[in-house]
């Protein structure tokens, strides 16, 4: 039998206690905020979501906004203001915070607990990835007219890429032309989940279309800027997820029908599309499993609530079956998740968003699939009531499911992580 000698391969993951990338606390100066933060969605978002859903009970139109609740809704952003509680998201310290990715894991965390938490602070998606391409990439004129607005919280934004007739997790495939006549973009195609896009106070969409189909495929795809209210935008109706439209804000399917932009819409450049995909979906996508994991919390919350109020053959149902573990597996699990997201945040913050991805798709792949879980079980403890609205959980157990597609399927993610992986052998 021939002997194998086992050589271990040079991987950037050995534990290394003097590594940067493993001092995951939050720093001393933003411990304030996040305490801050915490309080502020305790006494003043948590209170006003309740008036903002009653606000809305009868009305006509489901895709609107009642006058109350947009009373009730600005109020609270408007106090967030003035408390300094905006724009955490942003890493300039102009226009932001200046947080680091590593110190916003923290807070986004506690706004994945309350519904309206991130837009009273005005650290919603899509309009957070938004703002972060405009304040990045934006012309002058591009960010006078429309990161303002979107910084201030006047309005609100869709991103606008998925197609419903090629698989669009491989952007290359993107089929949405563009062609450049006279000074004038003219923009064709069809786009579904654009989330959103319902929303009535969504005015500005960034949209990825196909300029150069002959160009390498990596140069083919452009972003470009399109005013909602532009002749040829056409809504179709609302795609539903699980049944449900989400109305107002939606995720709508639309299409692109002759529609003319001046060519100074263009973002960064033509043929620059992925680069500006890269800028964006790295910090989108984390943030996201940032708030997620408040989710998983709240389940977790949820669950326990339930297995020590309600007893059933005699015992408490925390402690009937494997209930017990279940709860204990869910806090294993969102710890593990936790650290880490914490480490995907340092990672970008040491390494920069393209050196990062691979932790980044690490979370993305790893965060929704047991977040998911998680909410599930809290679902079946609760019995018939877990899935209806009596719980937040079926709502949150479909928000989290959908970010399983929303920001590129677990398969690409895993396709990431596993590449990198062989690279090093």
């Amino acid at each position: 039998m021939t002997k194998h000698t086992y050589i271990p391969r040079t991987t950037n993951y050995t534990l290394n206690p003097g590594d940067e990338l493993n001092d995951l606390r939050m720093s001393d100066q933003v411990r304030p905020l996040y305490d801050h933060v915490r309080k502020f969605i305790r006494d003043t978002v948590e209170p006003m979501s309740i008036e903002f859903a009653k606000a809305g009970e009868g009305k006509e139109d489901r895709w609107s906004f009642t006058p109350k609740q947009l009373e009730v809704l600005e109020k609270a952003k408007n106090k967030a203001k003035q408390e300094g509680l905006w724009n955490f998201f942003l890493p300039d310290d102009d226009t932001g915070q200046g947080l680091k990715n590593l110190d916003y894991a923290y807070i986004a965390v506690e706004l994945g607990k309350s519904p309206l938490a991130s837009e009273t602070m005005n650290c919603s998606a899509p309009d957070t990835g938004n703002m972060e391409v405009l304040e990045r990439v934006g012309t002058k004129e591009q960010k006078e007219k429309w990161l303002k607005p979107l910084l201030n919280g006047e309005i609100r934004s869709a991103y606008v890429m998925t197609e419903p007739n090629v698989a669009s997790s491989d952007a290359k495939n993107i089929s949405t032309t563009a062609k450049l006549v006279g000074d004038e973009w003219v923009i064709n195609g069809e786009k579904y989940y654009i989330s959103g896009l319902g929303d009535p106070r969504c005015k500005i969409l960034i949209v990825m279309v196909k300029t150069n189909p002959d160009a390498a495929p990596s140069k083919q795809q452009s972003q470009i800027l399109v005013p909602r209210d532009t002749p040829g935008v056409e809504v179709l109706g609302p795609m539903y997820v699980f049944g449900q439209d989400h109305a107002p804000r939606g995720h709508m399917h639309m299409r692109f029908n002759n529609v003319r932009v001046p060519k100074e819409n263009m973002l960064l450049g033509e043929g620059r599309g992925f680069e500006i995909s890269q800028l964006r979906l790295g910090p989108g996508r984390i943030h996201h499993c940032m708030r997620t994991i408040g989710k998983a919390e709240k389940a977790l919350d949820l669950m326990v609530q339930r297995g020590l109020t309600r007893e059933a053959f005699g015992k408490k149902i925390a402690h009937l079956g494997g209930n017990m573990q279940i709860i204990a597996q869910a806090r294993c699990e969102i710890e593990a998740m936790r650290l880490m997201v914490l480490k995907a945040a340092k990672a970008m913050d040491v390494l920069g968003n393209k050196e990062a991805r691979v932790w980044v798709s690490m979370v993305k792949a790893m965060v929704p699939e047991r977040a998911c879980k998680i909410i599930d079980q809290a679902i079946q403890m609760h019995g018939a009531t877990g899935i209806s609205h009596w719980t937040p959980l079926a709502e949150m157990y479909q928000d989290v499911r959908h970010l399983r597609f929303a920001d590129g399927p677990d398969e690409v993610h895993w396709m990431v992580v596993g590449r990198h992986e062989l690279s090093m052998a």
